[in-house]
């Protein structure tokens, strides 16, 4: 907070104070005592949202990997886009299942 204090250009509003947390598919990567501290199942009033989703559809990525892997990187941009826009497709069809 003190290099935002001294910058012109940027503000923290009326917050009181910063409470420091680590999403829950990044925390399993730290050292188990980081869980107890930084967990946001302990922080009283955290909210719950799926935030990290791009991590999630890396193992979806992983499939065409070796693929894309010898692509021209225009070549792997383009078909990364076409999974991600099925994989877009197939949560939006799938909700009305829910």
């Amino acid at each position: 907070s003190t290099r935002v204090e001294h910058n012109s250009l940027l503000t923290l509003g009326e917050w009181q104070e910063f409470i420091p947390a680590i999403g829950k598919w990044h925390l399993s990567a730290h050292i188990p005592s980081c869980f107890a501290r930084y967990s946001l199942n302990f922080i009283e009033g955290a909210g719950q949202q799926d935030g990290e989703i791009l991590e999630t559809l890396w193992a979806e990525f992983n499939k065409i990997s070796t693929s894309a892997r010898a692509m021209s990187k225009a070549h792997r941009a383009e078909v990364y886009d076409d999974h991600m826009r099925d994989s877009n497709w197939k949560k939006l069809v799938g909700m009305s299942m829910c």
